[in-house]
């Protein structure tokens, strides 16, 4: 009884712990930060909550967690744009990269697609969408007891 009880308590101790990532204000990065840490979140099958501001590689939730496991609450707003290379190497001046532009493109479902198109594409200038219907389209409003 006492080595059933024991083993139980070891397997509990070693058992991935799933936690909820709540987004309240990123405002983006690097794409292959947020590729890595996204896909660490969906293979645990942990949830997203997003519960504020959402900016640029952020948005790259949308195309690595499943979307059934990513939610709104009211506070939540969605920033896109081009992507950009590094100032480090363009000397402090924001260059767009076509390349990482399609890439980021390349992740994103229909339903992201579709909204970016529907408003005039990725440009240089970011593109707001805050909760509420529109925002619903494309992922569903949190529960009220998230």
């Amino acid at each position: 009884m006492r080595l059933a009880i024991v083993s139980t308590l070891l397997l509990l101790c070693m058992a991935p712990a799933h936690a909820d990532l709540h987004i309240t204000r990123d405002y983006g990065g690097y794409v292959t930060t947020y590729k890595a840490k996204y896909e660490r979140i969906r293979d645990r099958h942990e949830r997203v909550i997003i519960d504020g501001i959402c900016n640029s590689a952020c948005t790259m939730v949308f195309g690595i967690v499943p979307m059934n496991k990513i939610c709104v609450t009211p506070r939540a707003s969605l920033g896109f744009h081009e992507a950009y290379y590094d100032k480090a190497f363009t000397f402090g001046i924001k260059v767009t990269s076509y390349a990482g532009t399609s890439d980021l493109m390349s992740y994103y479902p229909a339903s992201v697609k579709d909204w970016i198109r529907r408003h005039g594409g990725l440009t240089t200038e970011m593109k707001k969408i805050k909760n509420g219907p529109e925002l619903w389209k494309i992922v569903d409003p949190c529960p009220e007891d998230f």
